[in-house]
């Protein structure tokens, strides 16, 4: 029998964090209760030049890193990784993380709990971007994406998944619309997106009132427990975001491109058919 879930209503006082990128340090700006999220938790981690390490442990959460900009080590299990921009680590629960740097190192921290303990995982983005079910162009213009999954079916865990996705100058993405909210509940934190861009963000069970319409910039985070969610950039720049994913039920539910298109907008093709090679 499957375990029904309970969704949490589309307001823009639960499913929108503006500037989650604004201080240094570790601070969590996505969790269940506060937010709309049910297992998803997210967080940012910023070193600048000549702070001290930041250790923290994972406790029953998997966890992933993704480096945002900078550079920087990460040390957890016996091991250190040197990370580069959108490089990632996926660290299993009941592990302790040290985060150190000379110089300036930003990483999105996402997280979820889980039961199990799954490996331990370095993600060199050179590598997602040279794999064809990794890396693809999802979409013509005007809906035109460069999509690259980062914890997707190359790793072993849980309930996340997250990649980041680039769009075309002034091009909708996450189109044809699309819900997976029976599976996967999703958030979007909004990057590489310098003023004065910004873009448009929706989510909507009702098509003819839709109950988010955001303006998004660099740093803000939108939630969507469920719904469709479009968004489009400001004409003259690019919609950016790093897309972050936890399975409603562990491990069955972890499934990218698993979607349920928009009828209206349905022609067959997701764009998302190249993951699942």
């Amino acid at each position: 029998m499957q375990t029904q879930i309970k969704l949490e209503n589309i307001d823009p006082a639960t499913c929108f964090v503006k500037g989650t990128h604004r201080q240094t340090g570790r601070t969590i700006s996505v969790s269940p209760g506060a937010t709309a999220s049910r297992n998803l938790f997210y967080g940012r981690i910023i070193l600048e030049a000549g702070d001290a390490p930041i250790a923290f442990e994972t406790a029953g959460h998997e966890t992933g890193l993704v480096c945002l900009n900078g550079s920087g080590s990460v040390t957890t299990g016996g091991q250190t990784f040197a990370m580069n921009r959108y490089d990632a680590l996926y660290v299993p629960r009941d592990s302790k993380i040290i985060v150190e740097s000379d110089l300036a190192f930003d990483l999105a921290e996402l997280s979820s709990p889980v039961e199990k303990q799954y490996p331990l995982q370095f993600i060199a983005f050179n590598e997602v971007r040279q794999d064809p079910a990794l890396h693809f162009t999802a979409g013509k213009p005007p809906t035109q994406r460069d999509i690259n999954v980062i914890f997707g079916k190359n790793i072993e865990a849980g309930r996340i998944m997250a990649g980041v996705t680039f769009s075309s100058e002034g091009n909708w993405t996450s189109f044809p619309p699309h819900e997976h909210h029976n599976m996967l509940e999703e958030a979007y934190l909004y990057i590489d997106m310098p003023a004065p861009q910004f873009g448009i963000q929706m989510v909507y069970t009702n098509f003819d009132e839709p109950e988010l319409v955001q303006v998004v910039r660099e740093g803000d985070v939108v939630l969507m427990p469920k719904g469709y969610h479009p968004n489009v950039a400001a004409p003259g720049g690019q919609i950016n975001f790093l897309w972050m994913m936890a399975a409603n039920r562990e491990g069955e539910d972890r499934q990218f491109g698993v979607v349920n298109v928009q009828p209206e907008f349905d022609t067959g093709n997701t764009g998302l058919e190249a993951s699942r090679k």
